[in-house]
């Protein structure tokens, strides 16, 4: 019998390796195409990805909480669907390679001369007055998402691409305010075989920054499209392999927007947070050259134990560093509400974040498969 355990559970990680890679590769470039628009805002490019999601999860079998995997939630936010277009000292830019616009700006269609106040800030005048407009000259272009507009005007650029002192600059570009605009949670589940009423629990947001204009887009390959693809490859998992305790999978929107979505569902669960035996947030999923982070590490000490003795005996990962509490992901409203929870991210490889070279052909996935075995290995010893 013991040999029979053996050889099923060797069978199944052969398996699961053979699969999940070539899977993960085609979850990540197709999220991360220009379909949907680096899954934001623009062009309702969050709901399409949560659109295809949805299509995998019932295809694979997955159950909804429910007639379907949707939980609907809305909030506001500032986007930038038309015309974008900087001129600097008569050099058309590039969005997202040159330059960014402040996420919270509005509209602006107009010509400014510049004045310098510090080594990195330029301020504006139109000829008689000191307008609200800053230019701020910046190392690495990031962007993000705002939830608000302000009449502050701010356009960031990457300063290595301007050694000279700057003088003249046109704007043209047009925001779009939504104050409600309408996205979803997934979430679906298998039954456990002994403990059905007890979960485990994996998160992950589907969301990224979308479009800046009509010709830049966000793709989002890391951050998150990997962990999505981990999302699904291991619902292709469970759903051959069922487990004692009920597994539960959550893909977030609004994560980018401020932990919005996540913040939603702790206060809407589909079933109750006191159910959860644990829950793994994932996000940054394809490097892993240094290892992985595991924020809560200190906060649930025996569980990392377990992950980080597991990893010791079986060598998937170079290490497992730890970190205490943060809000810089989705497990922290439940964390919050006393879930038990970890988050984890890969280290090391590519340096690409929240800017426009976060693309599927340049991400190495480097440790997927190790990772995977490492998360299904760690839910059979908690």
């Amino acid at each position: 019998m013991r040999t029979l355990i053996i050889f099923s559970f060797f069978f199944s990680a052969l398996t699961f390796h053979a699969q999940d890679t070539v899977y993960a590769r085609q979850v990540i470039k197709k999220l991360t195409s220009k379909e949907f628009l680096g899954r934001g805002y623009v062009n309702n490019g969050i709901n399409k990805a949560a659109n295809y999601i949805s299509k995998e999860l019932k295809t694979i079998g997955l159950i909804p909480f429910g007639k379907s995997y949707a939980q609907p939630y809305s909030f506001p936010v500032n986007t930038f669907p038309g015309e974008m277009s900087v001129t600097l000292d008569g050099r058309l830019l590039t969005a997202g390679k040159h330059y960014l616009i402040y996420p919270s700006t509005k509209t602006v269609k107009m010509g400014f001369q510049l004045f310098k106040t510090d080594s990195v800030t330029y301020k504006a005048t139109d000829g008689r007055r000191e307008m609200p407009l800053q230019i701020k000259l910046k190392k690495k272009l990031t962007y993000t998402v705002e939830t608000e507009t302000t009449d502050q005007t701010t356009v960031e650029l990457l300063k290595d691409s301007f050694p000279n002192e700057l003088k003249t600059i046109d704007l043209i570009f047009e925001n779009k305010f939504i104050p409600d605009f309408k996205c979803l949670n997934l979430i679906g589940y298998f039954k456990g075989t002994q403990h059905p009423d007890s979960f485990v629990v994996f998160t992950a947001h589907y969301d990224h920054l979308g479009a800046m204009g009509k010709d830049t887009y966000f793709p989002g390959a890391n951050d998150n499209a990997s962990g999505v693809s981990v999302l699904l490859n291991l619902v292709k998992y469970y759903k051959s392999h069922p487990s004692n305790f009920s597994i539960a999978f959550i893909f977030f929107s609004g994560e980018e927007a401020g932990l919005l979505g996540s913040k939603y569902y702790s206060e809407h669960p589909l079933f109750p947070l006191s159910k959860i035996k644990f829950l793994t947030n994932l996000d940054l999923l394809g490097t892993g050259d240094d290892g992985i982070m595991v924020v809560n590490a200190t906060v649930f000490k025996p569980q990392f134990e377990k992950l980080n003795q597991i990893n010791i005996e079986k060598n998937y990962l170079k290490q497992i560093k730890q970190r205490g509490k943060a809000a810089n992901s989705d497990h922290y409203w439940f964390t919050e509400k006393g879930v038990p929870s970890f988050f984890i991210y890969t280290m090391g490889g590519i340096q690409a974040y929240h800017d426009i070279y976060d693309i599927e052909k340049t991400l190495p996935l480097t440790k997927y498969t190790e990772m995977c075995k490492l998360l299904i290995e760690f839910v059979s010893k908690i």
